[in-house]
Parts: C-alpha cells; structure tokens; sequence
C-alpha cells in the first residue's frame, strides 16, 4: 500500500492550485500556509494528519485556537483554510470525505468597528475642493491639494482598495471615461464605474500636472505612467503617504483622524451604497470580493434597511402621531 502523501507535501500541492487556478498572490498564499503549518502541527500532536484528522479533531482544534486568545475573526480564517483544503483533497480524490464540511465558525462581532457617515464624506470631499481652489496656494502646494480631492473622490466612486487606487495608470484618467480597468488582488482585473465628480477631478489633476511640465524639476513627474507618480522606489504615491495626508484633511474638516482612513472610505462607498439600495452581489463586484461571505460583512446595512422599509411601507406597520 503506497504510504499517505505528508501535511508539508498536501499543504505545497494545495498553494499551487491556489496560484494556478484562482490566481492567488504571494501575501495570500504565506497566509494560507502559516494558518495550515499551524494546523498540521497540532493535529502531529494528536497522532493524526490531514489525511485521517475527523470532523472532532477539528473542532479540537478550533476550541484550542480559542484557548490560545486567538480573536474570533482569526479562527474564522483558520477555518476558512480548512474548509477550501479539505474541499481541495475530496475534489483530488485524496480523501472521501470532508471533515470540514458541517463545522461552524465561531460567533463575529461588527465587521465595520468604523464606519463615516454621508455627511462626514461630504465634508471631507468640500475641504479638499476648498484647499484645491485656493488662490494663495503655491503652485506646488495646488498640485498636492489636486491629487488629494482626486484621489478622495475616485475613492469615493469606485470603493477601490488602497494599493489598486495609488497604482492607477496615467491611462485611467482618459478623457469622457465612464469605466476604469482595475488590476486587484490575484493579479484579476475588473471594470469598476466612474462617476461624473470623480472624472472630472481626475481631469482637473491631469490638467494640472501637464501644466508643471513648463517646470524642469516636474519633468520626470508628469512624464510617469502613474496617475499619481511620486519619486519613490515604486514610482507612483504610497498608501502610506496617502493614509497620512487622508488624516491631515480629516482634522482639517472636523473630524478625529483615527476615524478616517483609506480602508474606512471603501466601507463607505460599500455601506452607503448598500443602505440606498444597491444589491449585495453587485457591491461584491465593485469591490473585487472572489467570495460573497467577505462581502456579507455589510449584512447589517442590509438588515437595517429592510426593517426601515417594513416600518414605513407595510400597510399593518404601526404608525406614530
């Protein structure tokens, strides 16, 4: 009888599919085998492998996660590791069954801890209007306040993640655009739709960085292919740098810069979309989620917004006055 293939050898075969067939990235693939080298380790020390570990062994396993303090968002991914290996060796025909199949991940708190309101964003975009328009602004010090009000709307619009957003093309600021091509995780592209405000902010930013052409030391600058080119080792502006000056223009507009950050204006565009009436599985889309359980992380808007309709609309609902 051929010996059973070891935890390493199923754990390398696993991560090659991964890449393969759904075109995972590098940071993913060192999450899953960090997550499954933990894993293969404690089911070593309970005598068994991925090949013979049963349904209680893994739930020995979670209840040991949980002993360790792991926070419940992250035995929610160790489980989601399980889950696409065990369903990895039953289509592979390496097991016959998965043990995975009927656990139960561990109860989740709020996904959005931070969330801006409509009106929050509103006075963010009118501030960094207001600093773009300033007539006693340096050339310079115009240029940087353009990027910023661009980048806050096109964030805004399109609810891109923050590393898709300061990697934009100079292309994707063509002219009468009404979609962008985005390159996101995997390596995949989608179409994402632009807005009236955020194409015309990426005109009045193109316009501007063309102008600083006239200026020798802008040269290399508006010549990149970068819609937002910075003379770093990347070539275009840092999420960091962007993070930065996303929280100086929160300050500035009133509210707590710990509140206010890229990720924070992507839950955003997803939440306010949703609670006006936007479709779960078309946010999924815009966002760029492989999985529609990481975008059901917004439930809530929806749930909130269904009782609001029931309250108001039902013929039966109570009515106050």
């Amino acid at each position: 009888m051929p010996s059973k293939p070891s935890d390493t050898k199923l754990t390398g075969l696993f991560l090659d599919m991964l890449a393969a067939e759904q075109g995972a990235g590098a940071n993913t693939l060192d999450a899953y085998r960090r997550d499954l080298t933990d894993f293969s380790e404690f089911l070593g020390q309970a005598g068994h492998t991925f090949v013979d570990a049963q349904t209680q062994t893994l739930r020995d396993y979670l209840a040991d996660l949980d002993t360790r303090g792991f926070k419940s968002t992250s035995v929610a991914r160790r489980l989601s590791a399980m889950r696409h290996l065990y369903r990895f060796l039953l289509n592979e025909r390496i097991r016959g069954d998965d043990p995975a199949a009927i656990l139960s991940g561990p109860k989740r708190g709020r996904g959005l801890p931070k969330v801006l309101s409509i009106s929050d964003v509103d006075r963010m975009l009118r501030r960094a209007k207001e600093l773009s328009e300033a007539e006693d602004a340096s050339p310079s010090k115009r240029l940087r306040a353009l990027r910023l009000y661009c980048l806050l709307e096109v964030l805004y619009a399109t609810g891109l993640r923050v590393s898709e957003l300061v990697a934009l093309p100079r292309s994707a600021a063509k002219r009468d655009a009404r979609m962008i091509v985005v390159r996101g995780k995997g390596n995949k592209e989608r179409l994402v739709p632009l807005n009236e405000a955020s194409r015309q902010a990426m005109a009045d930013y193109l316009a501007a960085t063309e102008a600083a052409k006239t200026e020798k030391k802008k040269d290399g600058l508006a010549a990149s292919k970068w819609l937002f080119p910075s003379f770093g080792e990347s070539g275009h502006l840092t999420r960091q740098h962007f993070a930065r000056d996303l929280k100086e223009l929160a300050v500035a507009s009133g509210l707590q810069a710990r509140l206010v950050s890229p990720h924070v204006l992507r839950h955003a565009f997803a939440s306010h979309l949703l609670h006006n009436g936007a479709d779960l599985r078309i946010v999924q889309t815009l966002l760029g989620h492989t999985d529609i359980s990481t975008t059901q992380i917004y439930t809530h808007v929806v749930e909130e917004r269904l009782k609001s309709l029931v309250r108001d609309l039902h013929p039966l609902a109570e009515k106050s006055g």
